[in-house]
C-alpha cells in the first residue's frame, strides 16, 4: 500500500464498535462517538484515501459485552477499529482514564511501529485522545489534527453558573486535567476542526493558546439514507416503545433524544412540559435518554438525571402523557423521529451547551421542526435551515412558551418541516463534509510533506551497530540515581557487565554533555551506549559521541531559543543560570532562595509572545525550558523507535521532577529510594516501583523486583 493517504483517528473513551453502535448506552457513548463512526466511514468511501485506522480502548468487561474485548473490527472496506488495552480492563468513565494515558501512548508507539508505513495524519477526538495525540505528535514528527467535540471551559463556566462548587466539579470531571490537555492541544494541533463559528470564537477563544489561523470550520454530516420524513400516503407511524406510556397516542409528539448527562438539561424539559396545562392538553412528550436496565445501579451521573426525571413526571402527574422509554438501538433512532414527524410533533435540544447539536440534522432530515438551546452550534443549524425556535434553556417558562407556539400554527409547522428536508440536504451532506475536510488536510500535508519523509526515513534506519545484539536498555538518571552511593554504584557496574551485550545501558540527564562526561569520569562509570543529556534535547551514541541529527532536526521544529530567554528575562523569582548549562535545544533558571515560581504565569507569558515551549520543573529550585518535542521521556521512546526494541524491555529510573515523564508509560519505572517529594504523585501507578534503597541501590532493588532481562518473563 504505497498510495493514498492513511489516517489515524483516536477517540478513546466510550464504548465504540462499528456494528450496532449503543449511543446514549452512558454518558461517555454520545455523539461524539456516532460522529467519529460516520467520519471515518465516509472518508473510506474517499479515493484519495488507502486506509483509515480508529484507535479506541479494549475492554475486557463482562459488563460492557464482547465485542468492546475485540483487537480489531471492519468498519469498512479500508477502515478499521483497533482497540488497544490501557488501564484497567474494566470499563472507565472518561474522567476515570487521565493517570492511564501515558501507557496509551507507549500502547500507539508500539501499534504504528508494526505498520507498513506511518500515518499522514493524526486526528484526535476530545481531550484524552488530544492529550495522547499530542504526544505521538511529538514524537513522530505526524502532524495533528484535533476536534474538540465539548471543551472543558465552557462546560465548567456553565455548571459554576449553576451553583455547583468547583471544588466539586473537579472531583468529578478533572477539570484541570481537561483544560490543560486542551491548551496543550491548541499549543501543538497544526489544524482544529469545529462545527461552528460560534465554536471557534466563543468557545475556543476563551483559551490562551487560541490562534486563529489554525482553525477551520466543517460542519459534520447527517446519513440522509437512514433518516428521511414518514411516506406521506401511510398513516400516522405507530411506535408501542412511545405508545404504550400514553392515553392518547394521537396527539403531537414532542421528542427529546440524548444521553442522560446533566448538561443536556432534561429535567429542565420535563418542568417546562409539567408546568403548562394548555401544552399538556395539545401534545405527549416522548423522552429517549439513553439506555437503563435499572435506575439504582446507573452511573452516579446517570442515576441522578434519571431520578430527576422520574420524579419531575411523578410531580406533576404526567403518567399518560409522558413516555421515558428504558432502552432503544440505534437502529430504532430513524423510526423515532419519524413517528413524531408524522403526528406533526417537534424535536427539542434543550442542553445547556450545546458544541453541534447533530441531533437536529437528524430530527430536519426526517421532516421534524425543532425547538434547540441558543447555545453553539443550534443557532448556526437554525440560521441554515430555518426549521424551528432557539429558546434561553435556563428558562422555563420560555421553554413552555417556545413549545406551545411551535405547535400552534400548521401552515408554519409545513414550512418549517420543508425547509429543514430541504436545507440538510444543501448545507449537511457526508459527501461535503469529506470534501472540505480532505481538503484542508491535503493542504497541511502539502506544506510539510518534505520533512514527514525525512522524518520517516530517519526513524526506519537505525546506524546503531553497536546495539544490534541488546534486546533489552537501562536508562538511568545520574545525580542522585545513578551516583551517591560508591558500593552500590559497583554492584550496578557489575550486573551491567555480567548481563551485556544482550542489555545496553544509557544515561539520561539534566547535565550538559560535557558535564556528564566527568561526572562519569569521577565515578569511575564507563562509557554508556547512549546518552541523553540536556533534559532530552541531546542523544549521543557511544559509537561517535556526535549529537544525533535525527533527534536534533526533529525537536528543532518551533523553537526559538534566543526569543524564550528575553521574554523571561524578568519574570519574577528567576536567576538565569550561566551560559554553560544551557545548550542550543535548552535554557536554565534558578529559582531566588526564598521565592516560588508561577508555572503557569511562565506559560501565559511565552504564549501571549507566540512562543511554543516546554517546561521541566525539578526539585523546587530548578526550571529547564525546551523545545516542546524534547523530553527524557521522549527522547526514550524515540531510542525504541530507533533501536526497534519495545517499551517494555526498557527498565528507567530517576529521582526527580525532570524524570517524571520517562517514568510513566509502558517501560519499568524505578523511582528511587531517595527521591524528591514531586514524584509521589506516581505511587499506585501501574508499572511504577518505589524503592526502597537509595541511589544505584534502589535500581538494582528495581531489576530484582521487574526481574529485568531475567531469561523468563516477569
Amino acid at each position: 500500500m504505497t498510495e493514498g493517504l492513511y489516517l489515524l483517528h483516536l477517540s478513546v473513551h466510550g464504548l465504540v464498535r462499528g456494528a450496532a453502535p449503543e449511543l446514549g448506552r452512558d454518558a461517555d457513548t454520545g455523539g461524539q462517538v456516532g460522529y467519529v463512526l460516520e467520519l471515518v466511514r465516509a472518508l473510506a468511501r474517499s479515493p484519495e484515501v488507502a486506509r483509515v485506522d480508529l484507535l479506541t480502548r479494549l475492554v475486557e468487561d463482562p459488563a460492557a459485552g464482547a465485542d468492546y474485548a475485540a483487537p480489531e473490527e471492519a468498519l469498512a472496506n479500508r477502515a478499521r477499529i483497533v482497540r488497544l488495552p490501557f488501564g484497567p480492563k474494566r470499563y472507565l468513565r472518561k474522567e476515570l482514564l487521565w493517570p492511564h494515558l501515558p501507557a496509551l501512548v507507549d500502547r500507539c508507539v508500539e501499534f504504528l511501529r508494526a505498520q507498513e508505513r506511518l500515518p499522514h495524519l493524526i486526528h484526535t477526538h476530545y481531550a484524552d485522545a488530544g492529550y495522547v495525540g499530542v504526544r505521538l505528535s511529538q514524537l513522530l514528527g505526524i502532524p495533528l489534527v484535533h476536534t474538540g467535540h465539548s471543551l472543558g471551559l465552557t462546560k465548567l463556566s456553565r455548571l459554576l453558573a449553576s451553583g455547583r462548587a468547583e471544588s466539586n466539579l473537579e472531583r468529578q470531571f478533572r477539570f484541570s486535567s481537561r483544560i490543560a490537555a486542551e491548551e496543550e492541544i491548541l499549543e501543538n494541533a497544526r489544524l482544529v476542526l469545529a462545527s461552528t463559528r460560534q465554536e471557534v470564537d466563543g468557545q475556543w477563544g476563551e483559551y490562551e493558546n487560541f490562534r486563529p489561523g489554525r482553525f477551520a470550520v466543517v460542519p459534520p454530516g447527517v446519513d440522509t439514507s437512514r433518516f428521511a420524513p414518514p411516506v406521506p400516503s401511510r398513516a400516522r407511524t405507530s411506535s408501542p416503545a412511545i405508545d404504550r406510556w400514553l392515553r392518547d397516542p394521537r396527539k403531537p409528539l414532542v421528542l427529546a433524544v440524548s444521553r442522560p448527562a446533566p448538561k443536556k438539561n432534561l429535567p429542565t424539559l420535563v418542568e417546562a412540559f409539567g408546568r403548562d396545562p394548555e401544552l399538556r392538553r395539545r401534545a405527549n412528550l416522548a423522552i429517549f435518554a439513553g439506555v437503563r436496565e435499572d435506575v439504582a445501579t446507573a452511573e452516579e451521573e446517570a442515576r441522578a438525571v434519571y431520578t430527576e426525571l422520574l420524579l419531575a413526571a411523578d410531580r406533576h402527574d404526567l403518567w399518560g402523557s409522558i413516555a421515558l422509554p428504558k432502552r432503544h438501538a440505534p437502529e430504532d433512532v430513524p423510526g423515532i423521529y419519524r413517528t413524531a414527524a408524522s403526528r406533526r410533533g417537534l424535536f427539542v435540544n434543550a442542553a445547556l451547551t450545546e458544541p453541534f447539536g447533530l441531533t437536529l440534522l437528524e430530527a430536519a432530515a426526517s421532516g421534524l421542526p425543532v425547538v434547540a438551546t441558543a447555545d453553539g452550534g443550534p443557532r448556526e443549524i437554525l440560521a441554515n435551515c430555518r426549521n424551528g425556535l432557539l429558546v434561553d434553556p435556563r428558562d422555563v417558562e420560555a421553554l413552555s412558551r417556545a413549545l406551545r407556539e411551535a405547535l400552534s400554527d400548521p401552515s408554519r409547522w409545513s414550512q418549517w418541516a420543508r425547509n429543514g428536508l430541504r436545507r440538510v440536504h444543501d448545507t449537511y451532506s457526508w459527501d461535503g463534509h469529506v470534501e472540505r475536510y480532505l481538503a484542508l488536510c491535503t493542504k497541511l500535508l502539502r506544506r510539510e510533506r518534505k520533512s514527514l519523509r525525512r522524518r520517516h526515513a530517519a526513524l526506519r534506519t537505525s546506524p546503531l551497530a553497536r546495539l544490534a545484539d541488546a534486546s533489552f536498555l537501562l536508562v538511568t538518571d545520574i545525580d542522585d540515581t545513578l551516583v551517591g552511593d560508591e558500593e552500590a554504584l559497583e554492584r550496578l557496574l557489575a550486573w551491567r557487565k555480567a548481563n551485556a551485550p544482550r542489555v545496553a545501558f544509557g544515561v539520561a540527564t539534566g547535565r550538559s554533555f560535557p558535564r556528564t562526561l566527568e561526572i562519569l569520569s569521577a565515578w569511575k562509570v564507563p562509557l554508556p551506549d547512549v546518552l541523553v543529556t540536556a533534559v532530552g534535547t541531546e542523544i549521543r551514541f557511544a559509537s561517535d559521541l556526535k549529537p544525533d541529527r535525527a533527534w536534533e532536526s526533529h525537536i528543532r521544529h518551533g523553537w526559538r531559543r534566543d526569543e524564550v530567554v528575553r521574554a523571561l528575562s524578568s519574570a519574577a523569582g528567576l536567576k538565569k543560570q550561566p551560559e554553560a548549562n544551557d545548550g542550543p535545544y535548552k535554557a536554565s533558571w534558578d529559582v531566588v532562595p526564598g521565592r516560588s515560581v508561577d508555572l503557569d504565569a511562565i506559560r501565559r507569558q511565552l504564549r501571549s509572545r507566540g512562543l511554543a515551549a516546554r517546561l521541566v520543573f525539578s526539585q523546587g529550585k530548578f526550571l529547564d525550558v525546551l523545545p516542546v518535542r524534547a523530553s527524557k521521556g521522549l527522547a526514550v521512546r524515540f531510542l525504541a523507535l530507533r533501536l526497534g526494541l519495545p517499551l517494555e524491555s526498557f527498565l528507567v529510573a530517576g529521582d526527580s521532577g525532570n524524570d517524571l515523564e520517562m517514568l510513566v508509560g509502558d517501560t519499568m519505572a524505578v523511582v528511587v529510594g531517595n527521591h524528591k517529594p514531586e514524584l509521589e504523585e506516581l505511587r499506585g501507578r501501574d508499572r511504577v516501583y518505589f524503592a526502597s534503597a537509595p541511589f544505584a541501590g534502589g535500581i538494582l532493588e528495581g531489576i530484582a523486583s521487574y526481574r529485568f532481562a531475567a531469561e523468563r518473563p516477569c
